[in-house]
Parts: C-alpha cells; structure tokens; sequence
C-alpha cells in the first residue's frame, strides 16, 4: 500500500499527560510526527490535536482506532488533504538592512500575501499564512536578505463536509448512557 498525508483531529478532554498518552501511539509504532497543534476548542475543557502524519491508510486506521481507547480521547478524525482546509503561520525575522537594500522587499512580501507585523531599530518582522510549499516559497525569496530566523507553527485544519463536534459528543455520551 501507498503511503500518504494524513491529517489526524484528535478530540479530548483537557487533561495533564493526556499528549504523551498520544506521543507513544505513535512512538511504539515508529511513526514520525510530521505537525502537531493542540488548541481549545469552541466547547469548554475540549481541546483538539492536529497531527500530521505518512503512512497507509490501513496504518492510520489501526492507529485512530487505538488512539480512541485512551481515557479522555472522545473522537479521532482521520483526513486526507482534500478532505481539509488547512493553515500553517511562520514567521521571518530579517535584518533592518534588507529595507534598505534597494531590492523591493515590499513588493516580495505583498506578492506573497504576506504581511509585515514589527519593524524595529534591528529586525523586520514579516508573517505568512499558508500551506507549507507557500511559506518556503517566501522563505526561499528571503534568503538573499539574511533571513536570521525563521519559524512555522503545526499544521491547522477543519474538515470540508462535517457533522458539527457536538453531535459527535452527544452520540458518545448516549452511548455510555446506554450501556
């Protein structure tokens, strides 16, 4: 079988100690982590863990489905790309030089959609929103004006078609009810 992008959502309570339960699923199987974002949800005390992983599909089902026996997990989605809409943020910190440099760094950041969020007495700072192939391409055009850091969050993601979260926990709940 053919490896691929996935994209696990990974619906808990707030719990300590609950993201090294999920760190070992995948340790014990050695199976890198590409991306990993935990957030709030809109729901009080659920959080969710969107990780980023390669492999097959059958893999990634035996995964979500052990994944889902960890006390606090309420749900794991499994997604392929073009099931998600998804978001990366970096950040590029550049000397003050690259301004004056002659080159149009202007231009480079709004070709990009980018924007810049601080300029100081030593450092401009420019941000960019996008997949990952978008935020390196910026960053590859940086290079030449002494990029001195440059950093890219976890990768951020909602399903296209989905059945709202709280159906999801209702379903749950009833079916704890019930047994």
């Amino acid at each position: 079988m053919e490896e691929k992008l996935y994209t696990l959502i990974i619906v808990t309570e707030n719990n300590i100690g609950l993201l090294n339960h999920i760190s070992v699923v995948f340790t014990r199987r050695h199976i890198n982590i590409r991306s990993l974002t935990a957030s709030e949800s809109k729901i009080k005390d659920v959080y969710t863990f969107t990780i980023v992983i390669k492999m097959t599909e059958e893999l990634v089902r035996k995964v979500a489905k052990q994944l889902e026996k960890i006390i606090g997990i309420f749900k794991v989605f499994v997604y392929e790309d073009s099931e998600i809409i998804h978001q990366e943020l970096a950040l590029y910190k550049l000397p003050i030089s690259a301004i004056k440099s002659g080159i149009n760094l202007e231009q480079i950041v709004r070709n990009h959609n980018a924007r810049v969020l601080d300029i100081k007495e030593d450092y401009i700072l420019i941000e960019k929103t996008g997949h990952k192939t978008d935020t390196q391409n910026l960053l590859k055009e940086l290079q030449p004006f002494g990029v001195l850091q440059f950093i890219r969050s976890g990768r951020v993601a909602m399903a296209k078609p989905m059945k709202p979260l709280d159906d999801h926990l209702k379903e749950k709940e009833e079916a704890y009810d019930y047994i």
